[in-house]
């Protein structure tokens, strides 16, 4: 069942299919905190507060922000989904260069997460699949 992206359903289902690829997936080398706000969000008024850890060796994604963060990511609902659930490389460049992802921090650490989090290996794949599963269009 598809839920909308970041949606307390979409969250708890996201959550189990990491859970589920845990002790398969290597860890995570570079740690990032990002927290990511999230504002244009067609099921809620207002920002959804996000936020992003690897400081655990695990790519952990849960409501709220943290404090502390190394980097702070704003911006609308879509361009959000599709860099964090489609993981277009292109899609972020261009949304960054077109104002619309605003990047306040470790712009290094953030660019260097990058090739660390997407297509690492079989397992990432999958879950990156099966979260996009579970994302409603």
């Amino acid at each position: 069942m598809a839920h909308p992206f970041l949606s307390d359903e979409w969250m708890t289902a996201a959550r189990e299919i990491r859970a589920k690829y845990a002790d398969d997936a290597p860890d995570i080398e570079v740690e990032l905190r990002i927290n990511i706000g999230v504002f244009d969000v067609p099921f809620r008024d207002g920002e959804v507060e996000a936020h992003l850890d690897t400081s655990s060796g695990r790519v952990e994604m849960e409501l709220g922000h943290l404090d502390d963060p190394d980097v702070t990511v704003t911006t609308d609902y879509e361009t959000a989904k599709a860099l964090f659930v489609f993981q277009d490389p292109a899609i972020a460049m261009q949304a960054f260069m077109n104002g619309k992802v605003k990047v306040v921090g470790d712009m290094m650490k953030l660019m260097a997460m990058q090739p660390a989090i997407q297509g690492a290996d079989e397992t990432a794949e999958q879950v990156a699949d099966e979260i996009k599963q579970i994302t409603e269009e």
